[in-house]
């Protein structure tokens, strides 16, 4: 598996390391690892990830 920062590619073990799962069916998948907060907000953007997109919670 490697450690590259899914923005900057850095390795994400040398910064405060961020991993991002998605739900698929019942399991949970990697989607990222980000180095901080900063790659993965820019990610984000650059991506527009955030249109259309809506939070659900399980309770």
């Amino acid at each position: 598996m490697t450690t590259d920062c899914t923005y900057c590619g850095s390795d994400v073990y040398e910064h405060d390391a961020l991993f991002v799962a998605e739900q698929r069916g019942d399991e949970r998948e990697r989607a990222g690892q980000f180095c901080n907060y900063a790659c993965l907000s820019a990610h984000i953007d650059e991506e527009n990830l955030v249109e259309g997109t809506c939070c659900t919670l399980d309770r």
